[in-house]
């Protein structure tokens, strides 16, 4: 399946997702492409803080820039990161099962 490299990189990506502040950037972008200011609008974040949290981002190729004039907006890559974060947002929006309704469907006695 992974071989240790892989791994070890994949478990860097859900690192730097795992920040709130780097998630919530990259989730703001699944509307499409948003600049700095946009991004420090939405998110109330200094924009050194953003452009530093940018830089990881891009590096890691979870987000990509692109220049229209002489702004620069930042989008979400391709479709893998964006249906991946699509997924686990849908998924937190899931209601919670009961334990005993899990308990039940695994055939487990309480």
């Amino acid at each position: 399946m992974l071989d240790a490299d892989q791994t070890t990189e994949l478990a860097e990506l859900f690192r730097l997702l795992g920040e709130p502040n780097r998630l919530g950037i990259v989730a703001s972008c699944l509307e499409g492409p948003l600049s700095v200011s946009e991004i420090t609008e939405r998110l109330a974040l200094s924009q050194s803080l953003v452009s530093h949290h940018l830089r990881l981002l891009r590096a890691a190729r979870l987000l990509k820039a692109g220049k229209r004039g002489k702004q620069v907006f930042y989008n979400i890559p391709d479709c893998h990161v964006r249906e991946m974060l699509t997924n686990m947002i849908e998924h937190l929006s899931e209601p919670h099962e009961q334990e005993e309704d899990l308990n039940s469907e695994q055939g487990v006695k309480p």
